[in-house]
């Protein structure tokens, strides 16, 4: 039903809707005319309302009295407890039931408030043009109809509205309760189970009000609230277990504890409501809003996804920034463990380039060449890290979590943003050392091996076509920064992936399974099945992303050959031992050589970068949290290195006595 009104129209309509006694169809066309003045208009329209009021007194009581009598006849609990509070089975089962509404949506009866608050709020843009309307004009149009409405319709409203409101927080509380036999909460914390969990005795707790109230005895409620808080406390308590305390997460725990927010969240707001001996219209509006707004978003796909899914990221970016304070370098000893840590990697790096070259000459099929390809990369990173040694840009999707981390930890202000500036000089110090350590070993091992590939045969290692298709690989006039982008998009996909595997892993709790794993008591000792349990939970996510970055990284070419795109990689560390491999084989002398290995350093830069500032941002998004003053930032960053240059560099030698030492743990 489509009710345009204008400012001519607005009164004969309410007076012919008063008098076929259509409350509903009164407030759809009440609210078509606010929506339709949009953001910019409709606090105006609001307030036109208002003055209609005014000066139709006799209009405005016959109109409170309809509203009266309606909304008397209609149960309120199901839209208390319903509407703005996700279903109980489940994220996927929710997405599809909003999916399907889209698709074929369910009837709308105008007999039940949940389903008339559907009709008045349908579009998601209903919450832009409320928030607009001041709380000032909606008291005001409150005071008006109850100014109007008789002593005994306002008692019978009353009673109305708290006997709905207590059914519904006796509802509310009983969910929470239920809760704490939810499998994958007591997972989290098993202390759950007791009897007297915060859940369980909020609903005790409850239970006694309602029954005072009913018994109309006195009933001290500040012990309500502080269970109130209790269960507060015990969600958030939840969510750090489920994120950064390493027991897992997944949508599923996500949805519960959304659910289980949003449910003390509506207790909260109906008590403030219904406890008071007269209800209040200022909270009367503020429920009303919620239930509005959370009418209008009811059906969002979107909306449910986006606050789904943040739990999950957030403990996806956690893990990944527990493994990010391992690459940064604050010491002597942590610096030079990164550097010969990338040195070890930058041998491996050659060697595996060099069988990429290898593989090129020997598979025609390009298909097969880049899974092979993958395989090389993906198995040659596995074999990297667990030998302890380091791949450059792999740092930035770890290191940027944990300034995302840092950020949300601290407060505000020129001395946060000078420790943040201190933050981002140490991660661009090891982030250099790094790069260094496996590109200069990896340029250095390809000459070598080249060199004794020469000595050895009658032709180079490459010939002069091979050796102008490595050089031009690496000419940023060509595309090669936009396919060293599309490496920085994979370096943040990996970093993500490792991130999900690693919390998949602490919610399977991978490591008892394996420990007790039929199979592996026949094949292993106890001690030795131990020692692999606990490798395999504490670096599966690293691993899996390796794997899977190796993966991306082989078959990209692939695609944009099959695709003729311009899609392919280019990645600083294997771009420089081609470059060492192409430098003697074609003898191209040492101006070209040296521009070739700037080429390479502006590779890396894009490498970095990209990776760097998606996963900052994907990391600050799932914190729910921003930087301020980006500038200020870079500005405190620019005069530390400006008063130390060597800081950019070398750290501060008398850190050393005072930062733990991390080498071992440079690449875990």
């Amino acid at each position: 039903m489509r009710i345009r009104l204008n400012q001519n129209s607005l009164l004969p309509f309410i007076q012919q809707q008063v008098e076929e006694r259509q409350a509903f169809t009164l407030l759809l066309g009440l609210t078509s005319w606010l929506r339709a003045g949009g953001k910019k208009k409709a606090a105006g329209r609001m307030a036109e309302l208002v003055q209609l009021c005014r000066e139709n007194p006799e209009l405005c009581g016959q109109t409170a009295s309809l509203l009266c009598q309606w909304l008397c006849s209609l149960r309120l609990y199901p839209l208390f407890i319903s509407v703005g509070i996700f279903a109980r089975q489940g994220f996927v089962r929710e997405l599809n039931e909003r999916i399907y509404e889209h698709i074929n949506p369910a009837y709308k009866d105008s007999n039940n408030l949940r389903d008339v608050f559907s009709r008045l709020f349908s579009k998601d843009s209903d919450s832009v043009w409320m928030q607009t309307i001041p709380d000032s004009d909606w008291l005001t149009l409150f005071a008006l109809l109850r100014r109007h409405t008789p002593e005994q319709e306002r008692q019978t409203v009353h009673n109305h509205l708290r006997h709905e409101g207590f059914h519904a927080i006796e509802m509310l509380s009983i969910w929470v309760a239920a809760e704490a036999l939810e499998p994958d909460l007591v997972r989290l914390d098993p202390n759950l189970l007791n009897r007297d969990s915060p859940f369980v005795a909020l609903q005790r707790e409850v239970a006694s009000w309602i029954s005072a109230h009913f018994h109309q005895t006195p009933f001290d409620d500040s012990h309500l609230h502080v269970m109130l808080a209790q269960c507060r406390s015990q969600v958030d308590t939840l969510r750090k277990k489920g994120g950064a305390a390493g027991a897992g997460s997944s949508l599923r725990v996500a949805h519960l504890l959304e659910r289980l927010q949003q449910t003390l969240d509506r207790i909260t707001l109906l008590l403030n409501v219904f406890a008071p001996a007269q209800i209040p219209p200022s909270c009367v509006l503020k429920l009303a809003g919620v239930l509005a707004y959370s009418a209008a978003e009811q059906h969002s796909v979107r909306r449910l996804w986006k606050r789904s899914v943040r739990m999950l990221s957030r403990s996806i970016t956690q893990n990944t920034s527990d493994h990010g304070e391992h690459y940064i370098a604050r010491s002597r000893k942590e610096y030079w463990g990164i550097l010969y840590s990338a040195a070890g990697g930058g041998v491996l790096i050659a060697l595996m380039s060099l069988f990429k070259i290898y593989l090129g000459k020997q598979i025609e099929n390009y298909f097969l060449y880049s899974l092979i390809s993958g395989l090389n990369y993906g198995l040659g990173f596995m074999l990297i890290f667990m030998l302890g040694f380091t791949v450059a840009t792999k740092q930035p999707a770890m290191t940027a979590s944990r300034f995302a981390a840092a950020v949300e930890e601290t407060d505000k202000g020129p001395v946060v943003q000078q420790k943040l500036a201190q933050l981002l000089v140490d991660v661009l110090r090891s982030q250099i050392a790094a790069v260094a350590g496996n590109v200069l070993v990896a340029i250095s091992v390809a000459m070598i091996v080249a060199l004794v590939y020469d000595a050895t045969h009658a032709f180079p290692l490459l010939n002069k076509t091979e050796v102008g298709a490595q050089l031009d690989a690496v000419n940023p006039l060509k595309a090669t920064l936009w396919y060293a982008a599309i490496a920085g998009v994979w370096l943040f996909c990996s970093g993500i992936i490792s991130g999900y595997f690693d919390n998949r892993c602490n919610y399977l709790n991978l490591r008892m399974r394996l420990r007790h794993h039929p199979i592996l008591k026949m094949l292993l000792p106890q001690t030795l099945r131990g020692k692999l349990a606990d490798y395999w939970h504490n670096n599966y996510g690293t691993l899996m992303g390796n794997l899977c970055f190796g993966m991306l990284l082989g078959m990209t070419g692939f695609i944009g050959h099959a695709l003729d795109l311009p899609f392919d990689i280019r990645h600083v560390a294997f771009s420089s031992a081609n470059v060492g491999y192409a430098a003697v084989s074609g003898s191209i002398g040492i101006l070209v050589f040296l521009q070739s290995v700037f080429f390479v350093l502006l590779i890396g830069m894009v490498n970095l970068v990209v990776s760097f500032s998606i996963t900052l941002w994907v990391a600050l998004r799932s914190r729910e949290t921003k930087i301020d003053g980006w500038w200020q930032i870079i500005r405190y960053a620019w005069l530390q290195v400006k008063q130390n240059p060597r800081s950019l560099f070398l750290p501060p030698q008398e850190n050393t006595e005072t930062t733990p030492a991390a080498e071992g743990d440079a690449e875990k």
